[in-house]
């Protein structure tokens, strides 16, 4: 890590690069071939967890150029076009001696699990992504970061995330801005029964979002409410959804703009009726105490489907030029073909995120040490490279 591919070694990531960009995506093949040309300091990269969001991360960062090896604990199709291992994590020998090898660890794997991945990175001096919520993780991090030789990059998804960047954007836009509300909801597009829900998104994360206190900035005091409160009505499209506070989708926004923007909440959206079946479910049942029941109970009554839709709706309000205004980021994201495969809105909006800010960091535009926020990943940027450009060009 941080020397320079020699012109040979470029030549030969060109040639493959162009071959798997033409083959599986054809759209980003002249963007990633100047990229290539320009040489690079982070080739090698392992992705923990080959779920579909895993799995489309890998491919992606192949497609760019990378040079991929996918772990997972389930052997994995051999049509993949990168490399795909075994890995049981609780061998942690195989981890250290797997890790050695790379530049770079992007872990796709349930939020519980990348403390011990994150300080196995930091101890081998390498570059960190995850897409945690979870908020004790990323303070782990955070004191990881202090002493770390590779960038520590937590929180690169959806929300953390995407969401943030684009709050950040928002908010750069006026001379004084009085507030900032992300909400973000991941729901299927023909909901059924009276949660009108499907869990297309990792179960323990979602049960840790609808049950850990939430950061939010409140007249100028950083605060922790509760979760599965605030409720409020959304209408996108004309559809309305419910939204509502949860854990960890603001990321560090409250400490960074702490002094500068007197509130910011995060809510997660939903289809009416939902919040008040959870708050049944894990408050008067008493479920909130055993969460891993709750999953299960909830992904065998709910499992994924297709046909998502990921809405995404982003205000900040503010003064320019002495005049009040408020400026909105709203879209709802469907499913698209990547790769010759059709993939799930909350899947492509993920891995785009994530393999968006690993390109940024390979490029030189982001920091290569320290502790990423996401909020410093400047939006124009983010959007117009290979992988972040979907976002623009969808929704």
């Amino acid at each position: 890590m941080g020397m320079r591919a020699s012109a040979a070694s470029r030549d030969a990531i060109g040639v493959s690069s162009k071959s798997v960009l033409v083959e599986h995506f054809p759209s980003v093949q002249v963007a990633i071939l100047l990229q290539v040309a320009r040489g690079c300091e982070m080739k090698n990269v392992a992705v923990l967890g080959l779920g579909k969001v895993g799995t489309l991360a890998s491919e992606l960062l192949s497609g760019c150029g990378f040079s991929v090896t996918g772990f997972d604990v389930y052997s994995k199709s051999s049509d993949l076009p990168f490399e795909s291992k075994i890995l049981d994590l609780s061998h942690t020998e195989q981890l250290e001696s797997e890790l050695a090898r790379v530049d770079g660890v992007l872990s796709c794997l349930p939020y519980h699990l990348n403390a011990s991945i994150a300080e196995t990175a930091h101890r081998k001096g390498i570059h960190y992504f995850d897409l945690t919520e979870d908020v004790a993780t990323t303070k782990l991090i955070m004191e990881l970061s202090k002493t770390s030789k590779g960038l520590m990059a937590p929180q690169c998804g959806l929300a953390p995330g995407f969401v943030g960047i684009v709050g950040a954007s928002l908010i750069a836009g006026f001379d004084d801005c009085r507030s900032c509300r992300m909400r973000v909801g991941a729901l299927p597009q023909n909901p059924t029964g009276l949660m009108g829900y499907s869990f297309n998104w990792s179960p323990e994360g979602v049960v840790n979002e609808y049950l850990n206190d939430c950061e939010v900035l409140e007249h100028g005091e950083i605060k922790s409410v509760s979760a599965m409160e605030w409720i409020e009505k959304v209408y996108i499209d004309g559809v309305e959804l419910e939204a509502f506070t949860t854990s960890g989708g603001l990321g560090t926004m409250c400490e960074t703009y702490h002094g500068q923007v007197p509130n910011i909440d995060y809510k997660t959206m939903r289809y009416p009726g939902h919040v008040q079946l959870m708050n049944f479910f894990f408050h008067e049942l008493l479920m909130r105490d055993r969460r891993e029941e709750a999953g299960e109970i909830l992904v065998n009554a709910k499992p994924p489907v297709d046909d998502d839709i990921v809405y995404i709706h982003v205000s900040a309000e503010g003064t320019k030029d002495h005049s009040l205004a408020r400026h909105e980021f709203v879209r709802a994201y469907r499913p698209i073909a990547l790769g010759g495969k059709q993939r799930t809105a909350i899947a492509w909006t993920t891995a785009s995120s994530v393999v968006a800010v690993v390109e940024m960091v390979r490029d030189g535009k982001l920091p290569k040490s320290g502790f990423l926020k996401q909020e410093d990943v400047p939006l124009a940027e983010f959007l117009a490279t290979a992988t972040g450009s979907a976002y623009a060009n969808n929704g």
